[in-house]
C-alpha cells in the first residue's frame, strides 16, 4: 500500500527534476539558444578575419614583388619624398579649434 502511494510521488519528483534540467539548467534549452547565438557571432567574426587575412596576404605579395606598390605605400604611410618634392601635412583639427581670426575672446564668441 505504501509503495502505491510513494512510487507515483517519486516519479513526479523525478519528472520535475528532468524537466528542470531540460529547460533551465546550464545544458538546457536556454543555454542551447545562447550557445547558438554565440556560435553565429563567432562564425561572423571568423569570416571577417578571414577576409582581412586574404587582403593582408595579397598586400604582402605585392610588397614582395611590386616595386612601385612598395614605393607608393612607403611614400603615403611614412611621408617619404622624391628629389625636388614638397610635402604639405595638414592637421586634422577643425577650424574652430584654432581660435577666432578676428581676435575675439572665447567669452565674446559664446554671447
Amino acid at each position: 500500500m505504501l509503495i502505491r502511494k510513494l512510487l507515483p510521488a517519486a516519479l513526479v519528483v523525478v519528472n520535475i527534476l528532468l524537466f528542470y534540467n531540460l529547460v533551465w539548467s546550464d545544458r538546457g534549452l536556454f543555454a542551447f539558444k545562447d550557445l547558438r547565438s554565440r556560435q553565429a557571432q563567432m562564425a561572423q567574426k571568423v569570416e571577417e578575419v578571414s577576409g582581412k587575412s586574404l587582403d593582408l596576404s595579397q598586400e604582402i605579395r605585392w610588397l614582395k614583388s611590386d616595386r612601385s606598390f612598395t614605393e607608393k605605400i612607403t611614400r603615403s604611410r611614412m611621408n617619404f619624398l622624391k628629389d625636388n618634392e614638397v610635402l604639405y601635412i595638414f592637421s586634422k583639427a577643425s577650424p574652430d579649434a584654432q581660435g577666432p581670426a578676428t581676435g575675439a575672446t572665447s567669452d565674446e564668441l559664446k554671447n
